[in-house]
């Protein structure tokens, strides 16, 4: 166990690379010990805790699990618990995202993108609850823009993502006052490294007010403000978009 029980603790789903990498980096540099959860980036991950523990020895624990897995997740928050003794903080990161055109559509498609961006997030809760009741804690969903807008093409992950969004609202309204519960919903922030090509991507940044693409600290820095700096927000999804939904 850690030996410095009085830091809070946050895991993070999907945290070897891209955003969810970044939101580690952020949590940590705030002062959080992090749980550093990935499935297949073994490397990455290895790389992110090392670097991490440089700047703090004994602050990061490494777990890999599949979160498809549902009967693996109570262990996942058990292996957490009793490295660091308590769990302050749930980020639910990771996300399989790619097209499923209608007529295309196969169960394992279905099950895929419902595992990830529907169906673990609420059971890692589930198992988390007495934890992070324990702790008045607080839960991040990363949902996107896209779980009340269209997005041709992706009919089953505009669904999955949805699905997270209610969740975070409904959830909010259970889990209070004890655990606070919300979401940050990023538009473009990294071009996806499968998915949608984004060919128009200047077309895209023109609708957007802001002008630009976000950036993973973008990001970062609304889960930090959700889990630490808003003790009165709860069942909300912030828009981490440049005002881009503001657009008809």
């Amino acid at each position: 166990m850690s030996t410095e029980p009085s830091r809070p603790v946050a895991l993070v789903t999907g945290a070897a690379r891209r955003v969810g990498a970044t939101i580690a980096r952020t949590l940590h540099a705030a002062g959080y010990d992090i749980a550093l959860h990935h499935r297949h980036s073994a490397g990455e991950a290895a790389a992110l805790r090392a670097q991490l523990e440089r700047e703090r020895p004994g602050s990061t624990l490494g777990v890999q699990v599949d979160l498809a897995a549902i009967e693996h997740l109570p262990a996942l928050i058990e292996d957490v618990l009793a490295h660091f003794g308590r769990l302050d903080a749930l980020v639910n990161n990771a996300s399989a995202f790619y097209p499923t055109p209608i007529g295309s559509v196969t169960p394992t498609h279905w099950n895929e993108l419902f595992a990830s961006n529907a169906q673990a997030p609420f059971f890692l809760v589930q198992a988390a609850l007495p934890a992070l009741r324990a702790a008045r804690g607080a839960i991040v969903n990363l949902v996107d823009i896209y779980a009340e807008r269209a997005l041709a093409g992706h009919p089953v992950y505009v669904m999955a993502k949805a699905a997270l969004a209610a969740m975070t609202r409904t959830l909010a309204q259970d889990l209070a006052p004890e655990v606070r519960i919300n979401g940050v919903a990023p538009g473009a922030v990294l071009w996806p490294a499968e998915g949608k090509d984004y060919d128009d991507r200047a077309a895209l940044l023109a609708r957007t007010p802001l002008g630009r693409a976000g950036t993973p600290e973008d990001v970062a820095s609304a889960v930090l403000w959700l889990l630490r700096d808003a003790p009165f927000v709860t069942g909300q999804i912030i828009r981490v978009d440049g005002g881009r939904t503001l657009a008809v």
